[in-house]
C-alpha cells in the first residue's frame, strides 16, 4: 500500500547529499590530509588548473613529433600556410543545370544552386559526360573537364590566368671524367718502367 502523502511525509525525489567538507579537523571523516594524499602535484593549491595539452612534466606531443621540411614553401600548396580550398562542380551537374549555349560563371552557379557563394574558388571536374556548348568560366579546370568542354564546342575561360607549367627541377649531374688521357699515361709509365728496367739490367 502506497505511504499517504502528508506535509510530514514530504520528501524529495533524489536523496540530498552532503557537500564535502575539508579541513574540518581529524573527526570530520577528511582530516589530515583532506582527501589529498601526502605530496605530489594533485595535493598543491590550485593543481587542477593546468594548460591546455599538459602532459604530466614530460615531453608534449608538438615537442616530440618529427619536424618535416617543404610543408611552409609556397610550392607545397595545398599544404603549409600557402594551402587553398576550392569548391568543386562536375560537368555532369553543369549538363543537367544549363542549356545549349549559356555561359557559365561563379555567378550564374550560384543562382543554379551548385555552389553556395562566390567566397572560394571553383574548380570545375571532369566526372560525367558533357554534351553541350557551354562556356565556363572558372578558376581552374582538370584536365579530362577542359578536353570534353572544348571536344563539345565549348570554350574554357580561366579567371586567374592560365597556370604556367612548372619545368621539373633537374639535379646537376656531374660531367664524366674523360679516361682516355688517364689509359695513355698509365700505359707510357709501364713503357718507360719497361725500358728503365731493360737499360740498367746487369751485363753478363
Amino acid at each position: 500500500m502506497a505511504e499517504e502523502l502528508n506535509l510530514h511525509s514530504l520528501k524529495p525525489a533524489q536523496p540530498r547529499k552532503d557537500r564535502k567538507r575539508v579541513g574540518r579537523g581529524m573527526g570530520s571523516g577528511k582530516g589530515r590530509y583532506s582527501g589529498r594524499g601526502i605530496k605530489g602535484q594533485k595535493s598543491r593549491s590550485g593543481s587542477h588548473y593546468m594548460p591546455a595539452g599538459f602532459e604530466g612534466g614530460q615531453m608534449p606531443i608538438d615537442m616530440r613529433l618529427p619536424k618535416l621540411r617543404g610543408n611552409t614553401s609556397a610550392d607545397a600548396m595545398p599544404i603549409g600556410p600557402f594551402r587553398t580550398s576550392t569548391q568543386p562542380v562536375n560537368l555532369r551537374d553543369l549538363e543537367a543545370r544549363f542549356e545549349a549555349g549559356a555561359e557559365v560563371t561563379p555567378e550564374t552557379l550560384v543562382s543554379a544552386r551548385l555552389i553556395k557563394n562566390t567566397k572560394i574558388d571553383i574548380k570545375i571536374l571532369g566526372s560525367g559526360e558533357l554534351t553541350k556548348k557551354l562556356s565556363v568560366s572558372a578558376h581552374g579546370f582538370s584536365k579530362t573537364a577542359k578536353e570534353k568542354i572544348e571536344a563539345a564546342g565549348g570554350t574554357v575561360s580561366w579567371l586567374r590566368g592560365e597556370p604556367v607549367e612548372k619545368k621539373p627541377k633537374r639535379s646537376k649531374a656531374k660531367a664524366p671524367v674523360a679516361n682516355d688521357e688517364a689509359d695513355i699515361d698509365v700505359e707510357g709509365q709501364v713503357a718507360e718502367e719497361a725500358t728503365d728496367g731493360a737499360d740498367e739490367a746487369p751485363a753478363e
